[in-house]
């Protein structure tokens, strides 16, 4: 009989680590901006810290992906969480004795994006090895409910924890980072098969990785469509933002209009085990970009900063189902000795949309009213959630590998 997945002490101990973990990071990204407005009075060197953050994350990420499936996975989780603790107290230190420049803030915010990149392969390819297929799916649907929370409770914090001090939200994120390091050390990682010493050429090892994800037409079509989809619904994002504050909406609206994103985030993991067994792998995937594209165009009548709110946590509902189903199955279909570099190439091919979105929606409310711009972004969804309901492709999705149903 299959244990619960409460029950399961290697994966409890890894998500409860990382759990307080999400919250620290998310309070320590909240405040890097504030913090060098704090000491520079330049928004644009506000920006540049979070840029560098994430694109110290994207470059990293094919060859962290490759590195995840030739060292030990548990090994490179350690060290990340070690390095990101010492970049934080380095940091935590400067600010007490008010030694801090913009050129350390970078470097840590360069540290924090690369520990990232390896984390992230690193835990996804160890967690089919942690829970059995049968539970993969719902393990990874709380993984994302974890993320969620931790987004919305460590913003919450980390703006509240600046006020106290300018030091606070970053040893916050520290002693995170350090609980996450020490429940590390009790998660017992099952052998993995030795890799082969011909595979082990670094550079070859990336193109592998690449040529994986080309060659299979499933994880092909699907991180195609999840890009398009991520490019225009975070232009959308951006494009609201501005129509929100064209209309009159008070700062304080928006900050909860944003908020809801985490909500409907939070709530459709909470549901996505179920949904993920009862809607089918296809209904799954194509449910998310349906709603969005009912959803968008409601967004060109909504004047009311709360009521778009509801509509954020409407849109961000059904995402988690379909994510959880992609990345079960993709899992499911790739052997061990890949999982790392499949994780590696889907997060930077994703992170391309992340990056490009914003930009996006800014020239669209450059050049064109806010109102006309939520409607060039309502038009791209549409034409790739048709693309989604006429695929053969995605038609024919299986979860054949995924086994019986979940147990929490």
């Amino acid at each position: 009989m299959t244990v619960p997945l409460t029950r399961n002490r290697n994966y409890t101990l890894l998500w409860g680590g990382q759990a307080v973990a999400e919250v620290g990071f998310a309070a320590s990204l909240i405040a890097l901006p504030l913090l060098v407005l704090a000491m520079t009075g330049s928004p644009a060197a506000a920006g540049l810290v979070l840029s560098v953050d994430a694109t110290a994350q994207f470059l990293a990420g094919l060859p962290a992906g490759a590195l995840v499936d030739r060292w030990d996975r548990r090994k490179i989780m350690l060290a990340c969480e070690a390095a990101q603790a010492l970049a934080l107290g380095s940091l935590v230190l400067a600010l007490i004795s008010d030694t801090a420049t913009l050129a350390h803030i970078v470097v840590v915010a360069a540290v924090l994006g690369v520990c990232r990149a390896l984390f992230e392969p690193a835990e996804d390819a160890s967690l089919p090895r942690l829970v059995p297929d049968s539970q993969l799916a719902t393990a990874i649907a709380m993984n994302s409910a974890r993320s969620s929370l931790g987004q919305m409770a460590g913003t919450a914090l980390g703006g509240v924890l600046f006020a106290v001090g300018r030091f606070v939200p970053f040893l916050l994120d520290l002693v995170t980072h350090c609980l996450a390091f020490v429940a590390l050390l009790f998660v017992r990682m099952p052998p993995r098969e030795p890799v082969a010493v011909s595979e082990r050429h670094f550079l070859r090892e990336i193109g592998d990785g690449l040529r994986w994800v080309w060659q299979r037409k499933e994880i092909r079509v699907t991180a195609l469509c999840a890009v398009v989809l991520n490019l225009f619904f975070a232009a959308f994002y951006m494009v609201v933002l501005v129509l929100a504050d064209a209309r009159g909406v008070s700062s304080g609206a928006i900050g909860v209009m944003a908020a809801m994103l985490g909500v409907g985030g939070v709530v459709g993991a909470l549901i996505a085990p179920w949904l993920h067994r009862v809607l089918g792998p296809y209904v799954s995937i194509a449910s998310v970009f349906w709603a969005l594209t009912v959803l968008t165009p409601v967004a060109y009548f909504v004047s009311d900063g709360y009521v778009m709110g509801g509509l954020f946590a409407l849109m961000t509902l059904l995402a988690p189902t379909a994510n959880t189903t992609i990345a079960t199955h993709q899992m499911l279909l790739t052997p061990d000795a890949m999982r790392g570099r499949l994780s590696g190439v889907v997060s930077v091919v994703l992170g391309v949309a992340g990056a490009l979105g914003p930009a996006l929606g800014g020239l669209l409310t450059q050049f064109l009213s806010a109102d006309r711009a939520v409607l060039v972004c309502a038009v791209g969804i549409a034409l790739v959630t048709a693309f989604v309901t006429v695929s053969p492709t995605l038609r024919r999705y299986s979860a054949e590998q995924e086994g019986v149903p979940n147990e929490v």
